[in-house]
């Protein structure tokens, strides 16, 4: 079993302009294009969505969660937490400039918190999280 407390964290350079990849990450219709089928979304501090989501051929897990912190363009940070399960944790987008360039770093913590399960694996988020950048990165770069 995991025992780890650090966060899970990533970073990719995307082809795209920080504003660019801030509405890819912010923007429902645009998020809907990549990431998961969202009924709303708002980067307003307090805002609540959730979607169901699984891994393939098994049961879909209800997400909960609610925007924490919002800097306009540059950072913003969500719970992440299932129904009917233990667990809260943050999962934090920040990006940075880089001339017509920008590095995003997601930092996905309190991974530790959940029940010990296949799905709940520092693995499983890495792979899930592996997936969802390099859609990020098709769409800012090529849509």
């Amino acid at each position: 079993m995991e025992t780890t407390t650090k966060p899970l964290t990533l970073e990719r350079t995307y082809n795209a302009t920080a504003d660019r990849v801030w509405t890819a990450i912010t923007d429902v219709s645009k998020m809907r294009q990549w990431y998961f089928d969202l009924e709303a979304f708002e980067p307003r501090v307090g805002f609540k969505f959730q979607f169901a989501a699984g891994c393939e051929g098994e049961d879909d897990y209800i997400h909960l969660c609610e925007v924490t912190e919002v800097d306009e363009g540059k950072k913003i940070t969500y719970s992440w937490k299932y129904e009917d399960r233990e667990g809260m944790s943050y999962v934090t987008w920040e990006l940075f400039p880089e001339g017509d360039k920008t590095k995003l770093v997601l930092i996905h913590k309190g991974l530790e918190t959940f029940p010990p399960h296949k799905d709940f694996t520092r693995d499983s988020f890495n792979g899930g999280w592996t997936h969802f950048l390099g859609a990020l990165q098709e769409y800012v770069e090529n849509k």
